[in-house]
């Protein structure tokens, strides 16, 4: 039997509920003041407190203060006949389950309630996931007991102690930048510089001079001579994210630096010495970007000393508890407040999703959860729309057998499998193939690459607000292939994405 608490301090309401609420599945308790329901509270035990807002004495917003600090995980439902936004905004600050004006009509109450006593038994059922997360975890943000995650670490604490170049691959959101952090850190030159750069967020024209330095008068606007980030890192480390972008005439001048440790400022002639360790990382194919002519051969091979591939997270679902208590770990830290739990239910919707954007659409999923949920315990309806009505992923794609290139089989360090792009596509892609060509059939003037093609360039341009870098990275090509694209179809560089 649930257990509903309504405090009031109009007796035609209490009258009204014990009418709308006679049933033999729930019993009722009524409180004529906020000071009244914190008493009945410890002796009731209710699983639903609906409250009044205006009330003699203690009123609504003050008792759900106290209710929450009781019992943070017991849903409320606040009313008032006085309906102002502010209310409804402070209500829900303070953590109120929803939020009703009178007059209601009861089918919308009954649904309310209904939802909120729901809410009440799954809190009150959590089999919380509370797995131990080592110190380093924490630290280095770097989670996972998967035996997948266990081979990137194995091979982080190997590599970590050379001098070797380190590729890694895999795709956005999987955390790159984390193992090349990691790298760093417990390597020899931990006491030295660590640059991170983005290759694909800084314009082609500018790259160069930032990677390397420039001479005063050596173009437009270098009014000085500016020292690139290669020889700010004497000694230490830099990671080079998203080389994938990396514009050729720049790749020549990472070739040279990896092969001789030398280059030269932009305008300049002299040649300059550089002790920089290189880690690279991208989420693109290199392999096909090197058989496209996109990305130079020599260099590939050079950056490929080592590789580390991160998984993407739906190969690794048994991580998702232990990630997603990482981070209300981390946001209950930071918030300083109280730390809030899993409940099964919402566990199990997050183990069947795909998360397409890894580890970062995680943590974003449970900050919202977070934020959404009305006590202590995340649960289903707390999470992301898309994550609730997907439905599970397929099975895990098998991964190729791991290589070693020449060179880490001579440093002793062992190379992790390719890059899986290059594996078939993914049933759903493969369904969504057959969907268009069904299409096509009924359509028979419909040409079904061009209007693909045109489709997801124009929508990569609406998802990134017109930024043709991100766009042309989300659809695994050149920012010049993207421009050959726009032009081929139309679709003007001046609209404007707002």
């Amino acid at each position: 039997m649930d257990k509903l608490l309504l405090i009031d301090d109009e007796a035609d309401m209490h009258y009204s509920f014990r009418r709308i609420f006679d049933t033999p599945d729930i019993e009722l308790a009524t409180a004529s003041s906020g000071e009244e329901g914190l008493r009945l509270l410890p002796r009731f035990k209710p699983d639903l407190v609906i409250m009044d807002i205006r009330m003699g004495g203690m009123n609504g917003l003050e008792t759900l203060r106290r209710i929450r600090i009781a019992d943070a995980r017991l849903p409320v439902i606040m009313m008032t006949a006085y309906g102002t936004t502010q209310a409804a905004i402070e209500a829900m600050k303070l953590g109120a389950y929803d939020y009703l004006l009178k007059p209601f009509e009861v089918p919308k109450l009954k649904e309310i309630v209904t939802r909120a006593l729901r809410a009440s038994h799954a809190m009150r059922q959590v089999i919380a996931v509370e797995p131990e997360l080592d110190a380093e975890d924490v630290e280095l943000g770097i989670v996972g007991r998967s035996s997948a995650m266990q081979e990137v670490f194995k091979l982080v604490g190997q590599v970590a102690g050379s001098d070797a170049t380190v590729l890694i691959t895999g795709e956005s959101g999987t955390g790159k930048e984390l193992v090349a952090r990691a790298i760093y850190q417990n390597s020899r030159r931990a006491k030295q510089s660590f640059v991170a750069i983005n290759c694909a967020a800084i314009p082609e024209n500018l790259l160069e001079s930032e990677l390397f330095g420039h001479e005063k008068g050596s173009f437009t606007g270098a009014t000085a001579q500016r020292i690139g980030r290669f020889e700010q890192c004497h000694r230490g480390t830099i990671f080079l994210d998203e080389i994938g972008d990396m514009p050729l005439a720049t790749q020549t001048k990472i070739l040279r630096v990896l092969q001789a440790g030398t280059f030269e400022r932009v305008g300049g002639n002299e040649t300059i010495h550089a002790d920089v360790r290189v880690i690279a990382a991208t989420n693109q194919h290199l392999e096909r970007a090197v058989t496209d002519r996109r990305f130079r051969e020599d260099l590939f091979y050079r950056l490929n000393v080592v590789r580390i591939h991160l998984p993407p997270l739906r190969e690794r679902r048994d991580d998702v508890p232990l990630l997603a208590n990482y981070f209300l770990r981390k946001l209950g830290k930071d918030s300083r407040g109280r730390r809030k739990s899993l409940s099964d239910a919402a566990v199990a919707v997050m183990q069947a999703f795909r998360w397409p954007g890894n580890v970062r659409e995680l943590e974003n999923a449970i900050r919202r959860a977070t934020v959404m949920a009305k006590g202590d315990t995340v649960l289903p309806e707390n999470l992301p729309e898309e994550v609730r009505s997907a439905t599970a992923g397929t099975a895990p794609l098998p991964r190729p057998p791991a290589t070693a290139t020449p060179e880490a089989q001579d440093a002793g360090i062992p190379t992790p499998a390719a890059d899986p792009s290059a594996e078939p596509a993914p049933p759903d892609v493969a369904q969504l193939a057959r969907q268009l060509f069904a299409w096509a059939k009924e359509q028979r003037d419909l040409r079904v690459l061009p209007a693909v093609e045109r489709e997801l360039v124009r929508n990569a341009l609406l998802e990134t607000g017109g930024n043709q870098v991100q766009a042309a990275r989300l659809l695994g090509i050149t920012r010049a292939t993207l421009r050959k694209r726009m032009e081929k179809f139309g679709i003007r560089s001046e609209l404007t994405f707002q």
